[in-house]
């Protein structure tokens, strides 16, 4: 199936958080969703887990299943009323099963660090007594060639090579927002990020990749314990990848999902998780299908 691929693949050039064999939507899927309430510091424990299926639309009998796992310490601290600063470091788990047998790969991701100024903290009580608070954080990123990048440049297979890898060998950017509204009980968190990718040492370059979550979540609070769920849609968008400067072709796609989830708070603990589920999706002209997302964590914050 590989070596199919990519002649298909180099004829047309001659096209995480990484996503299938195929469709290489990028390596370094940097998941922010609900940001832990804290006032100093927080750190934490995340595992995400993303599921993918791809059928040659021309050939059924050449498929993929790609299972991506990643468990994630992350944390951040403050300084002042007005920064932020995060920390992602990420452990990939990659196993595969296609027409060619089984594939597993695992090893540290790329290291994120983000830097958040608070540009808008607004509170004020409307007519009829509601209580609306307002937070705008803008951020900037940056992604270190932590992870492992090891392929021949001049095998034919690079195409595959390149999206089994734990790291992407390049230093990229990421410009970030996350805006928080609430209305008495009721949190509306939004958050954006733009990843900007540069090219590799190997001439390998993972496309551009907008993502777009928005969260509505009610705290139930009974004694010590704060119980909030949570409901919201997600879209990712990635640009094509590109070997020496060409694009290369069925790489990139967009996603739009809806997800749901439960946020469980005791002291200076909390327990959470979600599910997330495609509502549309067009991954390598639609013969890759995100089938599942699903993401858990215990932070503590002081």
């Amino acid at each position: 199936m590989k070596k199919i691929i990519i002649a298909i693949l180099f004829i047309a050039c001659t096209n995480t958080s990484y996503a299938c064999e195929i469709c290489g939507c990028g390596l370094g899927n940097y998941y922010i969703g609900l940001m832990p309430q804290f006032k100093h510091k927080f750190f934490g424990l995340r595992y995400q887990y993303r599921n993918f299926k791809t059928v040659m639309a021309d050939d059924a009998s050449q498929f993929s299943k790609d299972y991506y796992k990643t468990i994630e310490v992350w944390g951040g601290f403050a300084i002042g009323k007005k920064w932020q600063i995060m920390a992602i470091l990420p452990y990939n788990y990659i196993h595969q099963i296609s027409d060619d047998g089984i594939t597993n790969k695992n090893g540290i991701g790329d290291i994120a660090l983000m830097a958040n100024h608070k540009v808008l903290d607004k509170n004020n009580v409307t007519k009829n007594g509601s209580l609306v608070q307002q937070q705008l954080w803008l951020g900037v990123g940056i992604k270190l060639p932590t992870g492992s990048f090891n392929i021949d440049a001049t095998d034919p297979a690079i195409v595959s090579l390149a999206n089994t890898q734990t790291g992407s060998a390049s230093t990229d950017f990421m410009l970030n927002a996350m805006h928080s509204l609430k209305i008495n009980k009721i949190a509306i968190n939004t958050s954006a990020s733009y990843k900007i990718n540069t090219t590799n040492r190997d001439k390998y370059y993972f496309g551009n990749k907008i993502s777009i979550n928005s969260f509505v979540s009610y705290p139930i609070k009974k004694e010590k314990i704060t119980l909030a769920p949570n409901v919201g849609f997600l879209f990712e968008n990635t640009n094509s990848n590109k070997i020496n400067t060409q694009k290369i072709k069925q790489t990139g796609g967009s996603l739009f999902a809806t997800a749901a989830g439960l946020e469980l708070g005791f002291k200076q603990f909390t327990i959470g998780g979600n599910i997330q589920l495609p509502l549309s999706q067009n991954l390598s002209d639609s013969q890759t299908k995100l089938k599942t997302k699903a993401m858990l964590h215990i932070t503590f914050s002081f």
